[in-house]
């Protein structure tokens, strides 16, 4: 029969085994999202804080994400998603267009006059894009949290343009390599830069405007640099680019399953609508911003658009012609990246 002194003495051991087991069962998560905007920008304050909180309280608190703006943790946009890939950070936002040509199948929706002018229409149909294309292709290097793409760009410059000619010499900062290639297209001097360089970049006269959407504006004080504003009428949209949460895949499979189930339930579709969100809503009040310092905010005619499509339309041929040579059917990319635009736009305006 077991005396008292060995009834506590097992107890005894067998507590911290207890605590062991306990603490593993809660065990809290903290990982580091790294990306290139001030943490003024609306994409900062307006989706990646909510959607951070929204991740901390659904997990209970035990997995948080703690945010280093403004390229706090080194290096330079282009090199985001190796961060990600390597572990340098755990998550990354950037932009796939930063290193072109690395991401071909992507790049459909940033075809000139492919893209809807809203950006819930095109994060739906990136989601949708690189769910069937991707995810085991260009970036099976990483674990991809979600991708999306913005609504439509404007070209924001020092003089007024309202016509193809008006572009000609223009020297215009582009994301993207095919809104640089629809720019040459156009007349225009394409400029590729990340766009937290566009401030020096305008301030020296090393480009005369950017091509960007109204969401970023302020965060690069844009509005004060460029007069001048010029948009594009309608669906489809002279630009669009795509952007992604990229995650280390190691540090992914390394989470509790519950964690990782609260991550996958913020994941997908609804973070690319709660990403789209922000472009969709605070968009309008820049242009308003913008308005009130008196700045001159136009669009193109319908008729100079006609014009502006069929003079890219040779960059879309030259994609698929690239995409074949990297056994890519850009053709059929091509024609789903427009069904899905034109299925998802319905009773969009």
């Amino acid at each position: 029969m077991l005396n008292r002194r060995s009834l506590l003495t097992g107890a005894t051991l067998a507590a911290p085994a207890l605590v062991t087991a306990r603490r593993a069962a809660a065990q809290e998560v903290t990982l580091r999202l790294h990306h290139f905007l001030p943490a003024v920008s609306n994409v900062h304050r307006h989706f990646l804080v909510p959607w951070t909180n929204k991740v901390r309280e659904e997990s209970g608190g035990r997995l948080r994400i703690q945010i280093f703006p403004s390229m706090q943790l080194g290096g330079a946009p282009p090199q985001l998603y190796d961060q990600a890939k390597d572990g340098v950070a755990d998550i990354v936002w950037t932009l796939p267009g930063y290193t072109p040509g690395r991401f071909p199948r992507i790049e459909v929706i940033e075809l000139p006059f492919i893209a809807h002018r809203r950006a819930s229409v095109n994060a739906r149909v990136a989601w949708t894009l690189f769910d069937q294309h991707m995810r085991t292709t260009e970036f099976s290097e990483t674990h991809i949290i979600t991708a999306w793409a913005h609504d439509g760009g404007l070209i924001h410059a020092k003089r007024e343009v309202k016509t193809m000619e008006d572009l000609r010499g223009l020297k215009l900062r582009f994301p993207t390599r095919q809104a640089g290639e629809g720019l040459k297209a156009l007349g225009a001097t394409p400029i590729g830069m990340p766009v937290p360089q566009v401030p020096e970049a305008m301030a020296q006269g090393v480009i005369d405007g950017a091509v960007v959407p109204w969401e970023v504006v302020p965060s690069i004080r844009l509005q004060e640099m460029a007069r001048y504003h010029i948009g594009i009428p309608g669906s489809p949209t002279f630009y669009s680019a795509s952007m992604i949460l990229a995650m280390n895949p190691t540090r992914y499979e390394a989470l509790p399953a519950d964690l990782k189930h609260v991550l996958d339930a913020n994941s997908g579709e609804p973070a690319a609508l709660m990403a789209a969100k922000v472009w969709d809503e605070e968009g309008p009040k820049v242009e308003e911003m913008a308005r009130r310092r008196g700045n001159a905010i136009t669009e193109i005619t319908e008729a100079e658009k006609a014009r502006w499509v069929a003079a890219t339309a040779p960059v879309t041929e030259s994609w698929i012609g690239q995409m074949r040579e990297r056994s890519i059917d850009g053709a059929a990319l091509v024609d789903q990246t427009r069904a899905l635009v034109a299925q998802y736009g319905q009773g969009v305006s």
